[in-house]
């Protein structure tokens, strides 16, 4: 039987006899001894066969090669002539084996290496995902999947052992409704001609469990979303779900801080301060031109549409009498980094813009003296004292460049946020190892469609609105929050609506018929009849949590079996066809014509 795993033998052991299982991460031979290094999940111990001291298991020391499954049962020992591995946890002890069972050998060449001392991080990805398995036991994966399980661990015993928490599983299987990402359905074989949809979120089930008085809601949730994919969008993904009943938003927003700051100092060792910042939607837009600000670094915008409505520089003037608005995104120090040709068309600066939408940026640089160094009909277009509140406002000094962004409101600061990102990453304007927390709150309830012509909900049909906007709720206030991390959502909530009434209104304010409201969602409407408690939630992306503390760069790397960018599983060559037979018992057939059979025909 195993005594021990590899990682956890100290000096404390030596002179005790263990048995051990795992892999060869390395084997060397110095001159007839042979030095295996033996992995398990837990880290990586030396082992030591010599002919002499060892005679029983040399002759199987001498048949391993990385990647082999063994067991071995040795004493441990001090590292001959005390020369401890610094870069070993069990760095000061060695195992001389007595005896060395071969379990498994290794038959075909590894598609990449996997040691600790030979692994390369640049194996492609596609490789990588197509053999997880072997991906996995490297230590940059292994150690994510142990910071995950800490994070998981974490969160269970704050939320059960101190806040009293329930975990409570919702169905897997659920109706499909409106609102939110594309659902993947399900057909149900014995109910023919219906569908059943994954769950995008547990949201109307944990409302429910308020319903039912479980007041204290929580769960690792799987979820799924058939939407286009990126870094940190995988079509199923894990969120820590929770709901609760008689709470404030100020007391959820201080439970979830409590959360979060319990999660730094228990993986990473770190304590975060208290009490996370706190910004509303609207300041957020305003100074940043996103809801999910970094604040790490300023490069604050600044809107001058007030300045110079009026002004001779008709891109500006025109812009703002045509309902846009234009603003500066003030850049200290920009003069010495980014030149004119990096602006205008063909520059990596005006790239990003336009990329955003833009179709340009005008820009203005400080001079020594404080002068603005202008060109073109910017010049003669704004007057002296326009000029001289364009520094006021932005408090820019010598050698300052200021960017304008001139358009409709949603095309500057989707293009003046993504240049700021850019140009503070560039000019390393922060620490990677800086964290800065912020709640973002008072969302709009609804944002406009204009494909659909039709109001739709920000978040989602289920948010409360502000009890001061309730006789207006196109333009209602939302009682929402978001925690950002770094300028990444970890996760958002807000308090329910909890009264038949304002849901019914909400509905109708997104174009729901009160028989559509029926069809969808009556069995919410229904239960709000029978005595509702006020209640409130969040959910947090646990992926995109764990991505950020161990510092990937894509949520795959906190997954144990991802889907790639195409929601393919390489290692198992998901999604495939299936028998014609299950088809017909589904009463379904697939439509697909294939390009090439198209062109063919």
């Amino acid at each position: 039987m195993r005594t021990h795993y590899c990682g956890e033998l100290t000096a404390q052991n030596i002179g005790e006899t263990v048995t051990l299982f795992g892999w060869v991460d390395r084997r060397r031979d110095h001159g007839g001894v042979v030095f295996i290094d033996l992995r398990d999940r837990a880290g990586i111990v030396q082992i030591v066969s010599d002919p002499e001291r060892t005679p029983e298991s040399y002759p199987q020391a001498d048949k391993l090669r990385n990647e082999y499954v063994a067991k071995i049962t040795g004493r441990v020992s001090g590292r001959e002539g005390g020369a401890v591995n610094p870069r070993l946890a069990t760095g000061e002890v060695e195992i001389y084996a007595d005896s060395i069972e071969l379990l498994n050998s290794v038959t075909k060449q590894l598609p990449f290496q996997v040691s600790s001392a030979d692994a390369e991080e640049n194996v492609r990805e596609d490789l990588r995902l197509k053999y997880r398995y072997l991906d996995l036991r490297r230590e940059r994966m292994a150690q994510n999947l142990r910071t995950r399980h800490a994070v998981v661990k974490t969160i269970r015993r704050f939320l059960e052992d101190q806040e009293g928490f329930m975990e409570v599983e919702t169905p897997i299987l659920n109706k499909s409704t409106p609102e939110g990402a594309r659902d993947f359905i399900v057909p149900s074989r014995v109910n023919l001609g219906e569908w059943f949809a994954l769950p995008q979120s547990p949201q109307l089930f944990k409302q429910l469990l308020m319903v039912s008085g479980c007041d204290r809601y929580y769960q690792i949730a799987r979820c799924f979303r058939d939407e286009d994919l990126r870094a940190d969008r995988q079509p199923e993904f894990t969120q820590l779900d929770m709901e609760m009943s008689f709470m404030s938003e100020a007391e959820i927003l201080d439970l979830n801080e409590a959360l979060i700051c319990q999660v730094f100092k228990a993986v990473k060792g770190i304590d975060l301060p208290r009490p996370f910042p706190r910004l509303t939607y609207k300041d957020s837009m305003e100074r940043y031109g996103c809801d999910r600000p970094d604040t790490r670094y300023g490069l604050e915008l600044v809107n001058v549409s007030d300045l110079l409505a009026d002004c001779d520089f008709k891109v500006f003037s025109g812009t703002i009498k045509g309902g846009g608005i234009v603003k500066i995104l003030p850049i200290p120090g920009g003069n010495d980094v980014i030149s004119n040709v990096r602006i205008k068309p063909g520059g990596d600066i005006f790239r990003e813009a336009a990329e955003a939408g833009a179709k340009g940026l005008a820009y203005i640089r400080v001079r020594e003296g404080g002068e603005l160094d202008t060109i073109g009909a910017i010049k003669t277009g704004l007057t002296d004292e326009m000029k001289a509140e364009i520094l006021r406002r932005t408090q820019a000094q010598p050698g300052t460049l200021l960017l304008f962004g001139a358009a409709d409101e949603g095309t500057v600061n989707k293009s003046l946020d993504r240049v700021r990102q850019f140009v503070a990453k560039e000019m390393k304007l922060y620490s990677e190892d800086q964290l800065n927390f912020l709640w973002v709150t008072e969302f709009p309830m609804f944002e406009w469609n204009e494909d659909e012509k039709r109001l739709e909900a920000l978040h989602h049909p289920f948010t409360a609105p502000n009890p001061e906007d309730i006789d207006d709720l196109k333009t209602a206030r939302a009682i929402a929050y978001d925690m950002v991390l770094n300028g990444t959502e970890l996760g958002g909530g807000s308090l329910r609506i909890y009264q038949r009434e304002v849901q019914e209104k909400v509905f109708a304010a997104i174009g729901l018929s009160d028989a559509e409201a029926q069809e969808k969602f009556g069995f919410l409407l229904n239960a709000f009849e029978y005595g509702t408690p006020p209640h409130g939630g969040i959910a947090f992306g646990l992926d995109r949590l764990v991505m950020l503390i161990t510092g990937e760069a894509s949520i795959r790397d906190t997954i144990a079996f991802p889907k790639t960018q195409q929601a393919r599983c390489l290692l198992t060559d998901a999604p495939a066809n299936v028998d014609d037979k299950q088809l017909a018992e589904l009463e379904v057939r697939s439509t697909y014509v294939p390009k090439a059979a198209e062109d063919e025909a």
